[in-house]
């Protein structure tokens, strides 16, 4: 793993937008941002709560809706067992936790719920929270990270046909998402 657990839950994603089912992330989105040191710590609790409301159930998901934000070791000490009871795993690499976290940002960016802008300054985050790993890079949309300089700049090729990549490589990240599960 590219960050450890702690670290990450005080870094935080605090500014990604309502992924999901009520404006929440599921739990397996939140296991892989463990594994990308990206989880907001404070926002734990509320989702445990939820994914109470949604069936899954657990000694540690309860325990863990119960706290407030302000409890930040308790919620790292209960965060991987609460994910145990709703079934989602901690990716055991960068990778398959980009993997993941991937997949949702393309859904995102394909559903209008993110700008194209938005989606490569988290693609950059993660690569860059993974150490620049090959492997990361290597998924369709960690491809685009390298766009960053690009727009930021204003050099190279217009807005437009930056915009048309990342939208490519979100299209592409979905599909591949799609073969992993077709086998």
């Amino acid at each position: 793993m590219g960050t450890s657990l702690w670290s990450g839950i005080m870094a935080g994603m605090h500014d990604w937008p309502a992924p999901g089912s009520a404006g929440l992330p599921t739990p397996e989105l939140v296991a892989a941002w463990v594994t990308l040191g990206t989880v907001p710590s404070e926002r734990i609790p509320l989702w445990a709560a939820h994914w109470l409301v949604w069936g899954y159930d657990g000694e540690a998901l309860r325990a863990l809706a119960g706290l407030g934000g302000a409890e930040p070791y308790e919620v790292h000490d209960l965060l991987p067992a609460a994910l145990a009871d709703c079934r989602a795993a901690i990716p055991d690499s960068d990778a398959a936790a980009a993997q993941v976290v991937f997949a949702q940002l393309a859904r995102m960016q394909a559903d209008g719920r993110a700008t194209e802008r938005w989606v490569l300054g988290k693609v950059c985050e993660i690569v860059a929270r993974s150490d620049y790993s090959d492997s990361v890079i290597e998924l369709p949309l960690g491809q685009v990270f390298g766009l960053e300089d690009e727009w930021a700049a204003g050099w190279g090729r217009p807005k437009g046909q930056l915009v048309r990549e990342i939208q490519a490589a979100c299209r592409a990240q979905l599909a591949a998402g799609e073969a992993t599960t077709d086998c």
